[in-house]
Parts: C-alpha cells; sequence; structure tokens
C-alpha cells in the first residue's frame, strides 16, 4: 500500500514538474539582443550624446532555455566602439555565452582654438567646439565647457587638440615650486609662514612644502595660495 502511494505521488510531482517546465516562456535571440541593447546604452548615459548600439544576434541556439538573464561587461570592462558583452541565463539552468556590439556616442568636445602654452588660464576664446563620436576620443577628454573655463593648463595644447583632464588644473590649486602661505594650526593658536610646494596639488589634497627654515612639512591644499598644516 506505501509503495502505491509512494508511487502515486512520484508520478504526480513529476507531472508537476512537467508541467511547470513547459510552462516556461524562453527567451529568444531577439530578447538577447535587446537586453543587450538596453544594457549598454544604460552604461553610456554618463556621456552627453547620443548613443547608438548595434549588436551582433547572440548564438544561443544549443543552450538550455532560459527564462531569467543578466548582461554584464567582462571583466569589468569600460565601454569601446567594439566590444563584447556577456549574457548569463540565471534560470532555470545557468550557463554563460557572449556577443559583439558597437557603440557609438555622438555628441559635443572642445579643443583648443589656438596652440596653449603650460600657465594659460583658458576663456571663452580660447576653446572651440566639435561634434563627432566621444567614444573614439583619448580617455580623460572634457566635455564639460564649466570644467574647462577658468581652469590652468599644465602643458602646451596644440590648436586644434581635444582638452584632457590631464592637461588642465583648477584656478584653485597649487603647483609644485609655487611660493604658498603655510597656516599652522593648533589648539589655542594659528601661525603663518611662507612656504614652496614641492608637489601640485588640488583642494582637499595632502602635498609636501618646504618651509623657511627648510623644514619639510605635510599640509592640506585650501586654495591656490595657502596650506594648511594641523598640529
Amino acid at each position: 500500500m506505501f509503495k502505491h502511494v509512494l508511487s502515486t505521488f512520484i508520478l504526480i510531482a513529476g507531472g508537476v514538474s512537467t508541467a511547470f517546465a513547459s510552462s516556461i516562456i524562453p527567451l529568444s535571440n531577439e530578447d538577447f539582443a535587446k537586453q543587450a541593447e538596453e544594457f549598454v546604452l544604460e552604461q553610456a548615459a554618463d556621456y552627453p550624446g547620443q548613443g547608438r548600439v548595434t549588436v551582433s544576434p547572440p548564438d544561443i541556439n544549443r543552450m538550455p532555455a532560459c527564462s531569467q538573464s543578466e548582461v554584464f561587461l567582462p571583466s569589468n570592462g569600460r565601454l569601446r566602439p567594439r566590444m563584447t558583452v556577456g549574457l548569463r541565463c540565471l534560470a532555470p539552468s545557468p550557463w554563460t555565452s557572449y556577443t559583439q556590439v558597437e557603440l557609438g556616442i555622438e555628441g559635443h568636445y572642445y579643443v583648443a582654438s589656438r596652440s596653449l602654452d603650460s600657465g594659460t588660464v583658458i576663456t571663452e576664446d580660447d576653446i572651440a567646439t566639435r561634434d563627432g563620436d566621444l567614444l573614439r576620443l583619448a580617455p580623460g577628454t572634457i566635455f564639460d565647457r564649466d570644467r574647462l573655463l577658468g581652469s590652468i593648463t599644465t602643458q602646451r595644447i596644440g590648436t586644434g587638440s581635444p582638452i584632457r583632464e590631464r592637461a588642465l588644473r583648477s584656478a584653485d590649486s597649487v603647483a609644485r615650486g609655487q611660493a604658498v602661505r603655510l597656516e599652522a594650526r593648533g589648539v589655542g593658536f594659528v601661525a603663518t609662514s611662507e612656504g614652496t610646494a614641492m608637489q601640485s596639488g588640488e583642494p582637499g589634497t595632502q602635498i609636501q612644502v618646504r618651509a623657511a627654515s627648510g623644514q619639510m612639512v605635510s599640509g592640506t591644499v585650501l586654495n591656490s595660495q595657502t596650506v594648511l598644516v594641523l598640529m
């Protein structure tokens, strides 16, 4: 009697499992391609331009049916004009596949309208706007006009060259070799002296300064003229 009941239970359970499996609506190649496109456009949202994506049809015909999936960039890769994206099935049977994607982001960027020497304070007359694929520009190219205006060049920038972060420092920064005011603060006192910055630094960063006495001290950049030393 017990064996009969157990057998009946197994048959019923098996029928439920089969019915559940057959109720799964598998994702199609088109579904995966759409997921990949949406994922890449989401990743590109930080760029100030219009993204366009072309996804090569993923080859998943030999993979088990999949009802839940996610898209990812392998090895935390960055966005490129041509790149590989991963497709990971999460249920019911896990598997991973890859496909190729082409991405373009059309937008504005800025170039030097004339040759800029090191130490130039950038004004409207020093920059010009260009349109193009932002992904094909060198890393660190600046797309924000407000970030450029008032910044100081740290190297020569040729006419027509895109302007990059590493070629600029903010107007509130300190340059290596610059004379600065050292402001020493402690409990109940404030003292000031003169020094020479041994490193460049933006406000909030720590730099080394040689005091007038020759002593090396560490301090925090407050602005383009002052370095704070906490005692």
